[in-house]
C-alpha cells in the first residue's frame, strides 16, 4: 500500500493544533478537548462537516443539561453516570444527533470530575465546543476542486466505451477477436469511483442538490449494463452475414463519436433507417443465417435502448481542453 498524506489529514492535523492553542490561550480547563472536537468535526465534505458540527453542538448542550439535572439532584457517583447515559443516549438519538454522543460524553465527564456545577464550568465547556467546531468549519471552508478528477474519469470511460465498440465491430466483420476484455472490469470500477466523486462534489456545495457529472455517470452506468448484456449475444453469432457487416460499420462510426454531448438522436435515426433496410432484404435461407440475423436484430434493439438513454441526457459541453491535458495510456 502506498504511503501518502492526504488533504483531509493535513487539515485535521492543522485544525487540531489551532483549536488546542486557541483554547489554551484563553486559559480554558481541559483545553485539549477542543482539539478532539475539531478532529471529529472535520469531514470529507462541507455538508457532512456542517452536519457533524451541529450534531455535536446539540449533543453537548443536551449533555450539559443532563449533567446539571442528574449530578446536582442525585449526586456525583459512577452509578449516576450509568443512569444518565441510559436516558441521555436515547434522547440524543431521538434528536437525530447520535454522531455527537462521544463528544458529549467527554463534556459530561468533565462536569462529573469537577464535582459541582458552576457557571464558570458551563461557560468553559461551551467555549471548548465553540472553538473546536468553529476551527473545524473554518478548515473545511475550502475543498479542493474535483472537476479535473471527474473530467479524467469521463475521458477514460468514453475511451473504454470506444474500445468495446471497436472490438464488437471487429468481431461482427471477421467473426474473430483476441480481445482480453480488460476494459470491462476497468470501466465498472471507473463508473463506481466517478459516481462517488460526483456525489462528494454535490456535498461540497450548499446551494447545489444535484450534479451534472453524477447524472452523466449514472447514464453511462446504464449504458454499460447494456454493453455487458449484448457481448455474449454478439459472441454467440458464428456466421458472418451482410447485416452483421452493416451493423459493424454503424458501431465503428458510433465508437468514433462517443462524447459527453447529446448527439444520440443522429445515430437513432441511422439505426432506425438500417432496421428499415433489413426488413426489405431477402429472408434467411438457412437456419444458421436465421439465428445469426435474429441475434443481430436483438443486438440492434439493445443499441436502440442504449441510444435512447443518451438522448434523454441533456448533455455536457465537450471538454476539449481537458482531453488535451489528460493522456489515456493504452496497454
Amino acid at each position: 500500500m502506498q504511503f501518502r498524506i492526504g488533504y483531509r489529514t493535513l487539515k485535521t492535523a492543522l485544525g487540531t493544533a489551532i483549536a488546542i492553542m486557541l483554547a489554551h490561550s484563553v486559559q480554558l480547563e481541559h483545553y485539549v478537548s477542543a482539539g478532539i472536537i475539531a478532529i471529529l468535526c472535520i469531514q470529507v465534505t462541507k455538508k457532512k462537516s456542517l452536519r457533524a458540527s451541529w450534531d455535536r453542538f446539540l449533543a453537548c448542550i443536551l449533555g450539559m443539561l443532563f449533567s446539571v439535572i442528574f449530578f446536582e439532584l442525585i449526586g456525583y457517583h459512577p452509578i449516576v453516570i450509568g443512569l444518565l447515559l441510559v436516558l441521555f443516549i436515547p434522547t440524543v438519538v431521538f434528536f437525530k444527533a447520535s454522531d455527537g454522543i462521544v463528544t458529549s460524553c467527554v463534556i459530561i465527564l468533565h462536569v462529573y470530575s469537577n464535582g459541582n456545577v458552576t457557571t464558570e464550568l458551563l461557560l468553559n465547556e461551551l467555549w471548548l465546543i465553540l472553538i473546536g467546531i468553529g476551527v473545524a468549519l473554518v478548515m473545511n471552508l475550502y475543498m479542493p476542486s474535483l472537476e479535473n478528477k471527474l473530467g479524467n474519469a469521463q475521458v477514460k470511460i468514453e475511451h473504454n466505451f470506444k474500445r468495446i465498440f471497436e472490438e464488437i465491430a471487429v468481431y461482427l466483420n471477421t467473426g474473430e477477436s483476441d480481445w482480453d476484455g480488460r476494459e470491462l472490469t476497468e470501466t465498472a470500477n471507473l463508473i463506481d469511483e466517478a459516481k462517488t466523486l460526483a456525489f462528494r462534489d454535490v456535498e461540497n456545495h450548499f446551494l447545489r442538490n444535484e450534479n451534472l457529472f453524477y447524472h452523466y455517470f449514472k447514464m453511462r452506468e446504464k449504458q454499460f449494463e447494456i454493453l455487458e448484456r449484448v457481448l455474449p449475444l454478439v459472441t454467440s453469432i458464428t456466421l458472418t452475414v451482410e447485416q452483421g457487416k452493416m451493423i459493424a460499420n454503424f458501431i465503428q462510426e458510433l465508437s468514433e463519436n462517443i462524447n459527453p454531448g447529446n448527439t444520440a438522436f443522429v445515430y437513432l435515426e441511422k439505426l432506425l433507417s438500417m432496421k428499415s433496410d433489413f426488413e426489405n432484404m431477402e429472408l434467411p435461407k438457412t437456419r444458421e443465417e436465421f439465428e445469426a440475423r435474429a441475434a443481430l436484430l436483438h443486438f440492434v434493439k439493445e443499441m436502440e435502448h442504449y441510444l435512447i438513454l443518451k438522448s434523454s441526457f441533456k448533455g455536457m459541453k465537450k471538454q476539449e481542453k481537458l482531453n488535451t491535458l489528460i493522456k489515456v495510456e493504452e496497454q
